[in-house]
């Protein structure tokens, strides 16, 4: 589903007004680039996922390509706290599964009977979280992805790298310089 420009406009006054009432868990003032995006969901063998997740959708830079690129047997667990911006990607892509909190990724998977996902994106903004809620995120990352699978976050600094690389097995970093702010993207393995 292409966005108009009304709609594109629309979601960036959304995101920046979460922002304005609660810099903390928005992370940003404006949304994910397309560009951020097509870097964030580029390694994905699109044919050979059966689940992915989406932790901190916000208003659905990500979403989008994940509708548009997931083979209809794909299943798809979106989350996304805040009220408004989630009942928006609901309108926009209903396709998808919704959830409020990242931290409930395994009560999710058992909704939908599996035992793990084969990969999860992230827009969460680690930087603004504790250290526990940030361990205690990872921890549900790691333990619900299956062996092999990719776990794939951006952030606006190298602040995670050493508990990504202390996490799983493999961690490379990309940086996206046409995101406003730039970004740099951590591609990790299980």
């Amino acid at each position: 589903m292409k966005l108009s420009a009304l709609d594109y406009s629309f979601d960036k006054l959304l995101f920046l007004s979460k922002f304005v009432r609660s810099p903390r868990t928005v992370g940003s003032l404006v949304p994910s680039s397309r560009f951020l995006a097509n870097a964030v969901l580029a390694p994905i063998n699109w044919d050979e996922i059966y689940s992915i997740a989406e932790l901190g959708a916000g208003t659905g830079a990500f979403t989008r390509c994940i509708a548009e690129r997931r083979r209809s047997s794909c299943i798809s667990l979106i989350f996304e706290r805040d009220d408004d911006m989630r009942a928006r990607l609901q309108f926009q892509y209903p396709a998808e599964n919704y959830f409020k909190e990242a931290v409930n990724l395994s009560h999710a998977l058992d909704e939908f009977h599996l035992k793990s996902v084969d990969c999860i994106v992230s827009g969460l903004p680690f930087a603004n979280f504790t250290q526990q809620k940030r361990a205690e995120i990872l921890q549900q990352v790691k333990s619900n992805l299956s062996s092999g699978g990719q776990f794939i976050t951006f952030q606006y600094s190298l602040q995670m790298k050493q508990q990504l690389s202390e996490t799983f097995r493999s961690v490379k970093i990309g940086f996206v310089p046409f995101n406003f702010p730039p970004a740099f993207v951590y591609y990790c393995r299980k």
